[in-house]
């Protein structure tokens, strides 16, 4: 089990900004934000995904779990109006199996951020 995941951006207080917006309706909320960079938890309460700042950042691929599709969505419109640049609308991945409902986002840094549901439709 992963514990927490760290990701570099070259703009902390941007960054802080963005993630903030986007992950808003995934039930994440900055849990600490100091020169270092910052800390993100989820709705659980635990803050498994943080941010530092770093000279040039090295895209990465970071994919949040979303109890359904609606909040898929709402997690694109969020990251979109935030900044992110489209890297793929919600909806189905069937290549990956038939309940795979994502969205992908940009961040300033080029990392791909995704929300994904793996429930069927309810």
């Amino acid at each position: 089990m992963i514990d927490h995941v760290i990701i570099g951006v070259t703009d902390i207080e941007s960054a802080k900004k963005f993630y903030s917006a986007a992950l808003e309706p995934l039930g994440y909320t900055l849990a600490f934000d100091d020169d270092w960079g910052g800390g993100f938890k989820n709705a659980q309460g635990s803050p498994d995904f943080w941010i530092r700042l770093e000279k040039t950042a090295t895209p990465v691929h970071v994919a949040f779990d979303a109890e359904d599709r609606a909040l898929v969505s709402a997690f694109y419109a969020a990251a979109i109006a935030a900044g992110g640049k489209d890297n793929g609308a919600p909806g189905l991945r069937l290549h990956y199996h038939e309940n795979y409902y994502g969205a992908f986002v940009l961040d300033a840094d080029g990392h791909n951020v995704e929300a994904v549901c793996h429930k069927p439709e309810a």
